[in-house]
């Protein structure tokens, strides 16, 4: 069953998205990043303007087949556009479509936007309802460790 983690108190959901990202390929592990296409566009924009020894290989889903292919982390608006990977990111505000094809899938909540943790409490509770349990992970208490 495919595990589900929230990480919540986000300061900017794309910068960490990024580290995500960096943390993931270290590991030699397969991402594929979900949210809003202007989200994925910035976010694009972010990763290719980090510094040499930063840089994240990736690519937008809708790139040449070829480069989609060798890209480690992919930027999808829809997750079921692209095979599956070890892990989904989700910036977006619904339960992505097709996140069960995941290993994992992580759900990036802001430490400000209230939209964006309601939406979030709303999608914890459609997991659950779906009888996964749920690994909370608070940002805030980790820098702080």
């Amino acid at each position: 069953m495919t595990e589900v983690a929230f990480h919540f108190n986000a300061p900017d959901k794309l910068a960490y998205a990024c580290r995500f990202a960096r943390k993931a390929l270290r590991r030699e592990m397969r991402v594929v990043i979900t949210g809003a296409p202007g989200e994925l566009q910035a976010l694009d924009r972010m990763m290719w303007a980090v510094g040499s020894t930063d840089f994240v290989a990736h690519a937008l889903a809708d790139a040449d087949p070829d480069i989609v292919r060798a890209s480690p982390v992919l930027l999808a608006g829809d997750p079921l556009s692209v095979s599956p990977r070890d892990v989904l990111l989700n910036l977006g505000a619904q339960v992505p479509g097709g996140f069960e094809q995941f290993a994992k899938v992580v759900e990036v909540v802001s430490a400000s936007d209230e939209a964006d943790r309601q939406s979030a409490r709303v999608r914890w509770r459609q997991y659950a309802a779906q009888g996964y349990d749920i690994v909370r992970h608070d940002l805030v208490l980790k820098e702080n460790a």
